[in-house]
């Protein structure tokens, strides 16, 4: 097999992540040498590579459905906003100044269409397949021109476009009809058909409606995937996260000892990289919750302050909320509070950010002696150490450097009493110190929790992404797939009127 494949989706969060990472893991099974692709992703969970490169999480992922090393190439562009107007721009790895949306669109995207196909051209012709994400909607008139992440990068590259629709949101025909309707006929020739995606219910009741979608467009649909819970995994924006009871999914298993913990997650503004608590409801017997107000900080066993691309702004944020008082109680009394990255930062005694808000000196909570200077250049690292007795290894995404002062040193942070804080993001994602934390946890708050001895949080990564791989074998036609990889679009699709605006 030599070829490639663009998941499309009619709206945001239609399941693209999740699909390409299926298709990925389908493939590789088959013996296939295959690598995922996203031009240009928007997000606030990225990851690091091993040469130092700052991609999405999601890349990463999709990295791992293919059994291959995260690298730049496969997410060349990555956006990652700092409020409503602006982004950070991460071009092959490294952040390269804001941008505003209008300055983005307005010029610097098309010039980066170059860029972008050098990157996807040399992953092709290191890999038997490469199958690419979209992102949005292919179908954003306003934004056609600039296009580098859906059809201006399909009818560049030559590659067939697979539309995926979130039917548990209802409307998917109107979608899939109306995203096709609305594209030029150049692009038209590039969209293959339809993959529905989160189906509940008999799929017999849902064929007449697809026969006659394949009717009106002349194109057919690929597969009809079932809903499964807990499969969003690697979320693309923290920004999406309800903050009304959301809980992270976890494997469904009693607790090892007779206490529950319960963690809870200060959902602060712009908070980004908050899979970190992923590999903590994982556990058996722990549970996850994102919080906005004090009083639900009262019955946590422990409460993470995640990080965020904007420190300063969600310092305020915890201070108008009252949440800043609250953690401020919670450490005299030694209740455990753990502060990752900005987090971490926002435990410290003070700030000085000319960089990401350019509020100068501001002050920390005082939870932790540390003092925080803003960088220009960002740290990009893949560290690896010892806490509590156990090896550790993660990442750091981050322009913020602490000068620790006291306390007992935990990574490369510190700890004072029962407030943790340290840069490392992934930390938890190491078995034996996770358990080894969740145990002190545990003991400072009177629970008796006891960690389970043999959860391995990459094992249960493996069998989230051999389940989509499931996925896509069990309810998609993967000879037809295979034939849409291998040979491009099919010859003589039919026109679908209007067609884009002049």
């Amino acid at each position: 097999m030599r070829g490639g494949l663009l998941v499309a989706g009619t709206t945001s969060d239609a399941g693209k992540s999740v699909v390409t990472a299926g298709i990925c893991r389908w493939l590789v099974r088959q013996g296939v040498k295959v690598a995922p692709f996203k031009a240009q992703n928007m997000s606030l969970n990225s990851f690091v590579t091993r040469e130092g490169a700052e991609i999405g999480r999601a890349q990463a992922m999709q990295a791992q459905a293919c059994r291959v090393e995260p690298a730049a190439l496969m997410n060349p562009v990555l956006l990652k906003p700092g409020g409503e107007q602006s982004s950070q721009v991460v071009l092959l790895g490294k952040p390269v100044g804001e941008m505003s949306a209008r300055g983005y669109h307005g010029g610097r995207q098309q010039r980066l269409l170059g860029t972008v196909l050098d990157c996807l051209e040399q992953l092709r012709s290191t890999y038997d397949a490469v199958i690419c994400e979209g992102a949005g909607s292919p179908a954003e008139i306003n934004l056609r021109r600039t296009d580098i992440v859906n059809m201006g990068i399909a009818r560049n590259a030559g590659l067939p476009v697979l539309v995926v629709g979130d039917i548990d949101r209802g409307g998917v025909f109107a979608s899939f009809f109306g995203t096709v309707a609305l594209l030029s006929p150049e692009d038209q020739e590039c969209v293959a058909g339809y993959l529905v995606n989160k189906f509940r219910g008999d799929v017999t009741l849902l064929e007449p409606g697809l026969e006659m979608l394949e009717g009106l467009t002349g194109r057919r649909t690929y597969g009809v995937l079932p809903f499964r819970h807990g499969l969003g995994i690697d979320e693309e924006d923290g920004l999406r996260v309800s903050l009304r009871g959301t809980v992270r999914e976890s494997a469904v298993a009693p607790p090892v000892g007779e206490d529950v913990l319960r963690v809870a997650v200060c959902a602060v503004p712009l908070m980004s990289n908050f899979t970190d608590v992923d590999a903590l409801a994982a556990e058996p017997g722990v549970v996850v919750r994102f919080v906005d107000r004090p009083e639900e900080l009262a019955d946590a066993d422990l409460v993470v302050v995640p990080g965020t691309r904007g420190t300063v702004r969600a310092l305020e944020w915890l201070r108008e909320r009252g949440l800043a008082g609250a953690l401020a109680r919670r450490a005299a009394e030694q209740r455990p509070v753990l502060g990752i990255c900005g987090g971490f930062q926002i435990l410290g005694e003070h700030i000085e950010d000319d960089v990401e808000s350019r509020r100068g000196k501001v002050d920390g909570l005082g939870l932790l002696p540390v003092r925080v200077r803003f960088a220009r250049e960002k740290t990009l690292t893949r560290p690896a150490g010892e806490a509590l007795g156990e090896h550790v290894e993660g990442y750091e995404i981050h322009h913020g450097v602490a000068d620790v002062q006291g306390g007992t040193p935990f990574l490369d942070g510190c700890r004072v009493g029962q407030t943790w804080g340290t840069h490392w993001h992934g930390s938890l994602e190491s078995d034996g110190f996770r358990r080894a934390f969740l145990r002190e946890v545990a003991a400072a708050s009177g629970r008796r929790f006891v960690p389970a001895p043999d959860t391995s949080f990459a094992a249960l990564r493996e069998e989230q992404l051999d389940r989509l791989g499931d996925l896509i074998e069990q309810h998609a036609d993967t000879d037809a797939l295979w034939r849409l990889i291998e040979s491009g679009p099919p010859k003589g699709l039919p026109f679908v009127p209007p067609g884009a605006p002049a």
